[in-house]
């Protein structure tokens, strides 16, 4: 696979882990929206530094939009789905669908909406 191929480049920041987590945690996210605590909260083993370079590269990707509340203090960051972003997530969905057929082991949820999915 060369360097420049599409899937290649694409994988290379979507497949780091915790990226798919953290963008299914924004879009269960009101209005696709999260706090960077709630994120951390939310996702039990994340180091900050490494959901903060998560964040910092999906923006970069533009997947995720950061909003910060400087007036406040502390100051508060907020990430925000794209539209990109919640498009990926039909994605997640696909693969998810495809783990539940062809994995034995797998639990089905029962989520049909990935909003509701606990993982």
């Amino acid at each position: 696979m060369q360097e420049g191929c599409t899937v290649n480049a694409t994988l290379t920041y979507l497949g780091k882990k915790w990226t798919l987590l953290v963008l299914l945690e924004l879009y269960k996210g009101e209005g696709y929206t999260r706090r960077f605590s709630e994120l951390k909260d939310a996702l039990p083993g994340i180091t900050s530094k490494v959901l903060s370079a998560r964040l910092k590269e999906l923006e970069e990707e533009g997947l995720v939009w950061k909003r910060v509340e400087a007036s406040t203090f502390p100051v508060k960051s907020e990430y925000t789905l794209t539209e990109s972003g919640v498009e990926i997530i039909g994605v997640v969905r696909e693969i998810k669908r495809w783990a539940l057929k062809w994995k034995i082991e797998n639990i089905a949820c029962g989520a049909e909406d990935c909003r509701d999915c606990v993982l």
